[in-house]
Order: structure tokens, then sequence, then C-alpha cells
């Protein structure tokens, strides 16, 4: 006989996303039942680069990254790589981005993820405070690099835009930018330092932080698939893969990269893959750095973490089956290596995860099809962390019947 447990609110996923959506619900009330096959924080928040990149409006296919992409996929290491094993199965997503770098589509992907950034800084700010973990949160900013006079002239025009939307910024060079981060190989030319970026001090840290405050709250934490959920007469069934169902008056879909093939089993079919990142974690003291650095040629940043350094970054398109290819990590941490001159390369700890990706870099965010007692909640790419807030106070709006805090319209599953 099939065991049914009551629940309230079911969220799928105890990343980042479905931690904050949990703190927020239970702030407004709500009883929480998360289910996660790995547990609090072991997916991509685990091991991301702990940003909270509030001036990263642009979606990827508007940052010159299409006339590139020829170039980069010669290089099997480079920034961003297919395995040929996959390439097929990439085609019909990579159209779908190529499509996402068109005028019309790149200004209304600005306009959306400007709207949901100017909301995630007001939101972390308050969750971290009510959660207690705004001293893990470090104001350092960042600082882009740039190895020639002609790649600082083609960042120009995403800057411009990213002025127009309020985003402060300082082009440096010379002394200043050897100020901001002492120790830089001198084929740097110039730099964009952003003041107002901001990181954790260890992602997996902070993550966890916030999941012992939620079950502090009285959250009940189940590690265990999910293998299907669907209305039933009486609220919403979730399928376990030990056998058991619960039935939840309202579910949160928050699973990442894995939530996919749940929401297809709801009718919605979403054009969601898999960037695999690859970082390196190495000791403290490798290098003194000062705050995160961003090589956008290269794909990668490094940033100061409480335990060590961390160089990660690319993007490897290749679904959630193959296994990892760690000599991109070695790669970056070569280069790491060369731009850095000093620092130890000794003692790393390698790592990779699965950024939930779309096309058009804005994550889904809204109600199923199926059922509006069922909210999307995934598919922020690299901007999970740093979306993550705002996203947890559009899902307590939408799980609370309240008009969204913005415009959700641009985040809807059925976009493409």
């Amino acid at each position: 006989m099939v065991k049914t447990n009551q629940a309230d609110v079911v969220i799928v996923g105890a990343g980042i996303i479905g931690l904050s959506a949990a703190f927020r619900l239970q702030e407004a009330g709500r009883s929480v039942t998360l289910i996660d096959k790995t547990g609090i924080a072991r997916g991509t928040s685990f091991g991301n680069a702990a940003a909270f990149a509030f001036s990263d409006v642009l979606p990827m296919a508007a940052k010159g990254m299409i006339g590139k992409v020829p170039g980069w996929l010669m290089d099997p290491l480079g920034p961003l790589s297919i395995p040929p094993a996959y390439f097929v199965k990439i085609m019909p997503w990579l159209v779908r981005f190529w499509r996402a770098g068109w005028r019309d589509k790149r200004d209304a992907s600005i306009a959306a993820q400007v709207a949901l950034m100017e909301l995630a800084r007001s939101e972390m700010a308050a969750l971290t405070q009510a959660a207690g973990t705004a001293h893990m949160v470090r104001s350092e900013g960042s600082l882009e690099l740039y190895e020639s006079e002609a790649e600082f002239s083609d960042s120009l025009s995403d800057w411009a835009v990213r002025e127009a939307n309020g985003i402060g910024f300082e082009h440096v060079r010379g002394a200043r930018l050897a100020d901001l981060q002492p120790g830089l190989a001198a084929r740097f030319v110039a730099g964009t330092f952003v003041p107002q970026w901001q990181t954790v001090s260890e992602p997996y840290e902070f993550a966890s932080a916030l999941g012992a405050a939620v079950l502090a709250k009285g959250a009940t934490l189940l590690t265990e698939t999910v293998s299907s959920v669907k209305p039933g007469d009486n609220g919403i069934i979730v399928a376990l893969g030990n056998g058991e169902t619960m039935l939840a008056r309202q579910v949160v879909i928050a699973c990442g990269a894995w939530s996919k093939n749940l929401v297809a089993g709801l009718g919605d079919s979403v054009p969601l893959d898999t960037e695999r990142g690859y970082n390196t974690t190495l000791p403290a003291g490798a290098f003194p750095l000062q705050r995160q650095l961003i090589f956008g040629g290269h794909g990668f940043v490094v940033t100061p973490l409480d335990n060590g350094i961390r160089i990660g970054g690319a993007v490897e398109l290749g679904g959630l089956e193959l296994p990892p290819n760690y000599a991109r990590a070695d790669a970056m941490l070569k280069k790491a290596a060369s731009f850095m001159p000093g620092l130890k390369t000794d003692g790393g700890k390698q790592w990779m995860g699965f950024r939930p990706s779309l096309p058009d870099s804005l994550p889904v965010i809204g109600r199923s099809t199926a059922s509006p007692d069922i909210v999307y909640a995934f598919g922020h790419g690299h901007l999970g962390l740093t979306q993550s807030a705002a996203t947890a106070r559009l899902v307590a709006d939408l799980i609370s019947d309240k008009a969204p805090a913005i415009d959700i319209t641009p985040f809807a599953a059925d976009r493409f």
C-alpha cells in the first residue's frame, strides 16, 4: 500500500532558490516541506562563484558572444565548448540562443533582467538581515580586466547599457588599476571596477546557514527524489522515488537543471539545458586577492573566499549525463597563473556543477499551466545566487495569491 503524507507547501529543491522561497513562505505563515535528492545546497549552490552580480543585466547572447562562438568551439578547453556527443541534442537550444541575440529579444530580456535585478538587490538585503546571514556578505566590488585596447573598446557598448539603467562603474588604468588589484600581469591595459558588486564569504556556508534558519523555523527536509508532480482531486500529488506520495496544498518546483522533466510531465515544454561549470578552489593565501576578478575574454572569474580562492566559470553545454572533463578546470587554473604571477596553484580542489540555463538568460518564474497551485522557479543560469531572494519574493507572492512585485510575464514557461 502506498503511503501518502499531507503537506502545506512542498518545495522540490533545497538549493539557494528553494531555501530562499522556503524562508519567505515561512514568514508568510506557511508550513514548508523541502524535498531534495542530495540534501541542502549540495548541487549548484555548493560550489558557485559566490557573487551577487546585480549589474549583470545583459543576456549571454547579447554580450558579443554569438560572433565568438565559432572560434571558441574550435578550442575544446576554451570559454565555450560542446562535447561532440552532445552537439545534435543541443542544436534547438543554440538556435533559440542565436535568436535571443536579436535586437528585439535582447532589449526585452534586458528590461526584464533590470527589473528582476532591482528587486534582487533590495530583497537580498532584507533576506540576509532576517536570516542572520548579512555578516557573510562582502562589498568589495568586482574588477573586469581587458588585455587589449580593442577588447576594452568592444566592452563600452555593454557598459553604456548598464549606465543607462543606473548601474555605477569606473573604468580604470595604470596606478588606479594596480591599486584595486596589485600583482596582475602587465598584459592588462585597463579594467572596469563595479563598486556595488558583492560576494559571499563561501557559497555553501551561506546557503547552509539559510537552510539552518529554515529548519529552525520548523521546515521538514526529505532527502529523496521526486518522480512526478501532478494535480489531484484534493491537492497536488508529489510522487517520491521510494514509492510514497505527498499530498500538498501547493508545490514549488525549484530543482534547477532537474526541473525540465518534472514540468514536461505537467505539459510545459521548456528549453532548459545545462551549462556545466568547473572550478578549482585553492587554499587560503594562494594570492593576495582584493576582490572578485572577471576575465571576460576567457569566460572565468577568480573569487576570494573565507576558505581560499576559487577559479572557475566557462560554459560547457553537455547536459547531465556525460562524465566531467576536469581538463577545463586545469586550463582555467593555468591561465589564472599567467594572469596573476605568484599565484600558488598547489593544493586545489576541483568541482563541477550544473547551471540550469535558458537561451534568453531569463529564469522561469510563474504558475504551471496544469494548475495555479504549482509554481515554477528555475533556470537562473549563472545568476541563481544573485536572483534567489527576488525569486523567493515572487514565489511567495504567487503562493499567497498576491500581485507579484514585478511583472513576471517575461519569465513565463511558455514564452518560447
